[in-house]
């Protein structure tokens, strides 16, 4: 039999590429998501071996119904991949907007906590599985404008790390996927709410794209069972590291 995955933010982005690529692996698929168009369009696609599933992670109601009927269908998940997550603003702490901010840790951190605490007990019962966090590379470095975004990531990265220490002495994987700039996604378009700073973010750039996250996802979800990939951290090539700033009076 298959193994059975549900993949959060499936509708668009990373969501619909790990989407496609675990069906392609193998998988049998369940894609959450808000826009039922979006995830029936994918459906059309990838076939029998993906399920629509509306869900909003910022929704702890529909978390509950969503996992209810995954259970009574599937008895239970192999893979959980939380991808459901956004960045909105790039302004400064002391400008920024406390609706954005109450948005990403909703979606970044509550949603993301709210799976893992649905799904987890079923894992450590049955004694297998794997959660794949999508985190990102500003959970681990700061950089102007991140301030809220980069903090729910960091949450994520931790979060993730944690998860490891408490199911020592389980077969329950977790994994951390922290991309850098990728581009073909939705992601700065939600940011900055314009399709022409959109993609100038991205402009001659090269970056990173969905497919090159969804692989990570698959590889780290195929190795031996054994194997835990703790965290994956990638970036294009064109994507370092800045120096430290240091500001003079004049």
């Amino acid at each position: 039999m298959s193994k059975i995955a549900l993949v959060t933010g499936a509708s668009a982005g990373f969501g619909a590429a790990i989407s496609q690529r675990l069906v392609a692996d193998g998988y049998t698929v369940i894609g959450a998501a808000r826009r039922l168009d979006r995830l029936q369009s994918l459906k059309s696609e990838l076939g029998d071996a993906f399920f629509p599933l509306v869900m909003d992670v910022t929704d702890a109601a529909s978390v509950d119904q969503g996992c209810a009927w995954i259970e009574q269908q599937f008895q239970g998940l192999d893979l959980l991949v939380n991808n459901a997550g956004l960045a909105l603003g790039v302004a400064p702490a002391q400008e920024a907007s406390m609706v954005d901010w109450e948005r990403m840790i909703a979606t970044n951190i509550l949603g993301l906590t709210r799976l893992v605490h649905v799904v987890l007990p079923g894992m450590v019962k049955r004694n297998q599985g794997h959660i794949i966090n999508i985190g990102s590379t500003a959970g681990d470095y700061p950089y102007p404008g991140g301030n809220v975004y980069g903090a729910t990531k960091a949450f994520v990265r931790q979060l993730s790390l944690n998860l490891r220490a408490d199911l020592f002495g389980t077969r329950v994987r977790v994994t951390n996927i922290e991309p850098g700039l990728c581009g073909g996604t939705e992601f700065s378009l939600v940011r900055l709410g314009d399709d022409q700073r959109a993609a100038a973010v991205y402009d001659g750039a090269d970056p990173l794209t969905a497919d090159d996250v969804a692989d990570a996802v698959v590889w780290a979800a195929t190795r031996p069972a054994r194997v835990n990939i703790n965290s994956i951290e990638l970036m294009p090539v064109s994507q370092s590291f800045a120096g430290l700033k240091i500001h003079r009076e004049p």
